[in-house]
């Protein structure tokens, strides 16, 4: 079993810490948030008072974090985690962010003797909590074969995308393409109800033809036409409006700095942006149906 300590324990980092704890790790946890340390600790962490101590003694850290620039300065800012963590340390960095980020935090951390791998997940709140991510994993061949046995504690499926910084690419090119396809479904349904279909009848029948896709057989964006999904809890819980409109920002600069054409992933950015804009950033994102409901032409 390793020791781990576990840094930023949000909606997504909280269950899986604890999810390492089940496995038997030892895990020394630290959040801005008390509560989140707490309700860890309850469930048999241990609980550190910074940063810098709860990696004093960890073979491995991970870290959960909002924004490129959190990872940056918890690993290399004044004070950072570089100049506190042992001699060959792993770090897992788990946080959605910019391939450059990635890739600079990582290229500094390895020049200080730590290894390193950017290990962004996909699955949501509900998988992260049942232990079925998807980890995309950038790095070294050997680091990732050293780090795939924690990664299996907390999740399903894990690829090794390849070099430091492909995991942050391979993931936001997912969510770009999950953004698409949202919109797109949301679009066909609406346009359904408003011709006088039933959605879950057109649902059916568009599951057994050649539109066939994730949001409409998992994840159906109309409300009451799946159970058990946001859109029929009034689109709470799942992976919120402004997470998505942040991954297509990531995306976006990735397009502009690669020269990529992404015509498709700018509307969805606009669409996002402007569904956000209007007080809805916080609900779940299969509720750009709502926009398209909203503003339909009829």
């Amino acid at each position: 079993m390793s020791s781990i300590a576990f840094i930023g324990l949000g909606n997504m980092g909280g269950p899986m810490a604890a999810n390492l704890v089940k496995a038997g790790h030892s895990v020394v946890v630290f959040d801005l948030v008390q509560d989140n340390v707490d309700s860890l600790v309850a469930q048999g962490a241990s609980a550190a008072d910074s940063a810098s101590k709860a990696v004093a003694e960890a073979e491995v850290v991970i870290s959960m974090l909002p924004a490129g620039k959190h990872v940056e300065s918890l690993y290399c800012g004044e004070n950072g985690l570089v100049q506190h963590m042992l001699p060959g340390t792993t770090v897992i960095d788990s946080s959605t962010i910019d391939a450059d980020t990635a890739k600079r935090v990582g290229g500094k951390l390895e020049s200080a003797g730590f290894k390193f791998v950017d290990a962004p997940v996909s699955g949501g709140v509900a998988g992260a909590a049942a232990g079925t991510l998807t980890f995309i994993v950038g790095g070294a061949e050997d680091t990732f074969a050293s780090v795939k046995p924690l990664l299996e504690a907390m999740g399903k499926n894990i690829f090794h995308a390849g070099d430091v910084g492909a995991g942050q690419v391979a993931k936001i090119c997912n969510n770009m393409l999950l953004a698409i396809l949202m919109t797109g479904t949301s679009e066909a349904l609406q346009m359904g109800i408003n011709n006088g279909l039933d959605p879950k009848v057109l649902s059916d029948i568009m599951l057994q033809s050649s539109g066939r896709n994730w949001t409409l057989e998992l994840y159906n964006p109309c409300p009451d036409v799946l159970p058990q999904v946001p859109s029929s809890n009034n689109y709470n819980g799942g992976f919120m409006v402004d997470l998505m409109k942040k991954d297509l920002g990531l995306a976006m600069e990735a397009a502009n700095s690669s020269k990529s054409m992404t015509p498709m992933g700018a509307l969805a950015q606009n669409l996002y942006g402007i569904h956000s804009a209007q007080g809805n950033g916080k609900k779940d994102f299969s509720s750009i149906f709502e926009l398209l409901a909203a503003n339909n032409l009829n």
